[in-house]
């Protein structure tokens, strides 16, 4: 992990923590930046490039899977309820009694995976944000090492 890729996840978790809380942006704006979040979320998940458990890490790839399928979920399932950015598309979608509420369970599961996630991976980012420029690669990895 370099210093910008650190800046990037940063920039990942602040897009996901606005488009969150409906409450703070308003349903409408909620749905849009969701889907943005989306798109950052995929770009984060391709920059990580070591795919989905790293170093074979069972409980990594475990936490990965949750929050894919947990991610995946709360997409299409905000998209099935969604009053804004669905039908400025022109298409509507029924059944708002069953996405609903599996949008609020996948949100809750999402935001739960996310907190292990950012616990878990905190001291590698941290460890590449406060390391000095002239640091080398191996002191780089021991600090990396957890």
């Amino acid at each position: 992990m370099n210093r910008n890729r650190a800046l990037f996840d940063v920039a990942v978790l602040v897009v996901y923590l606005v488009a969150a809380d409906p409450l703070l942006t308003g349903v409408p704006v909620h749905e849009f930046i969701g889907l943005g979040a989306f798109v950052v979320m995929g770009a984060h998940i391709v920059a990580s490039g070591d795919g989905l458990a790293g170093r074979g890490r069972a409980g990594r790839l475990a936490m990965n899977i949750v929050l894919l399928v947990a991610l995946a979920v709360c997409v299409v399932s905000g998209v099935m309820v969604s009053g804004a950015a669905l039908p400025s598309l022109g298409l509507y979608a029924t059944g708002y009694s069953f996405w609903d509420p599996l949008h609020a369970v996948a949100a809750k599961v999402l935001l739960a995976a996310l907190i292990v996630h950012v616990v878990v991976r905190a001291p590698a980012a941290l460890a590449v944000l406060r390391r000095k420029k002239n640091v080398t690669s191996s002191e780089t990895l021991d600090a990396l090492e957890f």
